[in-house]
């Protein structure tokens, strides 16, 4: 059976793009490694920055995104995902410029919580600033008849800084110590009446997981590499 080969749009950042493909990993059924998919990864994070351009304004990332999208065309992917929700908010403009289908994240979230959570109608959102205020998580989410609690100011900045802190592997704090913050914001946005949570921020997995919170907790990069095995012509491991 002929399987689709993945390419990978990453870089933004780089590690929240091996996180993805070590979960593309663990989710594919494999004895060998030829029982393994073809994966093309183009890690590039010169491209620039993602928030700054949504909140405002400045150089946009599309040029390089594109030419990253270029790159996967010609080694040979048939389709692509980015393991990073902002640079979603460039995806339409993107697919303009790429002739390979390139798979929505956001689309994948809110299919799955239809899918396996229908019930659920409040969605706390964990975010970086630019992705809230964007407002096409909330959007998407909307369209199922989700509404969506974000954090309040000052939690929010606690969710900004934990992502920088992801970010910067030389901040000195421990991924415990940015977990801890990041599930008390969790817990807040609970008591507000989330009925499940969204880390809707590919650095948040690498310090919440989820049987962290009493809820149901949506890891994004583990639904988009499940989502990329399907797209491929496999089906992910169950569980």
């Amino acid at each position: 059976m002929h399987q689709k080969i993945i390419g990978v749009l990453g870089g933004m950042g780089p590690e929240a793009t091996l996180d993805f493909y070590r979960k593309l990993i663990a989710n594919t059924p494999a004895r060998t490694d030829q029982d393994h998919l073809r994966v093309i990864i183009d890690s590039n994070p010169k491209i620039p920055d993602r928030i700054r351009p949504i909140l405002f304004g400045g150089v946009s990332p599309v040029p390089e995104m594109a030419a990253s999208a270029l790159a996967l065309e010609r080694a040979g992917a048939d389709f692509i995902v980015m393991p990073c929700i902002s640079a979603h908010f460039f995806l339409e403009e993107l697919r303009t410029r790429c002739a390979l289908p390139i798979i929505s994240i956001l689309d994948v979230i809110a299919e799955q919580i239809e899918a396996t959570h229908s019930q659920v109608n409040k969605i706390g959102l964990l975010a970086t600033l630019g992705a809230i205020r964007a407002g096409q998580i909330q959007e998407r989410l909307g369209r199922d008849g989700r509404a969506t609690i974000v954090p309040e100011p000052d939690d929010q900045q606690i969710v900004i800084d934990a992502i920088r802190s992801i970010k910067d592997n030389q901040c000195g704090l421990t991924r415990e110590q940015i977990g801890i913050d990041v599930r008390r914001v969790s817990t807040r946005l609970i008591d507000r009446g989330a009925e499940a949570v969204v880390m809707a921020c590919t650095e948040l997995p690498l310090v919440m997981g989820p049987g962290d919170l009493p809820v149901p907790v949506f890891d994004p990069l583990d639904l988009l590499a499940r989502a990329a095995i399907r797209a491929a012509g496999s089906e992910p491991k169950i569980g």
